[in-house]
């Protein structure tokens, strides 16, 4: 019986690691996309050439999926938000899937 319970606490803590992995990838790749969109604003130093280029090579093949899916819209840019939007509903999806599993 002792066995079957640590077995189940174990389950749990790697269920609550996931959990907070996804959720901090989550808030982190939103926080790059953001950085992302305003640094596009702005024209920056030289120094910072680099730093720009490492959050478009992250950035943009995510945002690229929705823009292929909506309209342009002229200067107006709507992918940034409908992405951050489709990663939060991954949150919810993964920890749903989690959660339903151990029912």
């Amino acid at each position: 019986m002792g066995a079957a319970v640590a077995d189940f606490g174990l389950l749990l803590d790697t269920v609550s690691r996931v959990q907070t992995f996804v959720s901090v990838f989550i808030v982190v790749y939103s926080l790059l996309i953001f950085v992302y969109i305003l640094t596009s604003w702005f024209r920056l130093p030289y120094a910072l050439n680099k730093f720009q280029r490492f959050l478009y090579d992250v950035c943009e093949p995510y945002l690229r999926l929705f823009r292929r899916l909506l309209p342009s819209l002229g200067p107006l840019d709507l992918s940034p938000i409908l992405a951050i939007v489709g990663l939060y509903f991954i949150r919810w999806l993964v920890n749903g899937v989690i959660l339903d599993s151990l029912h």
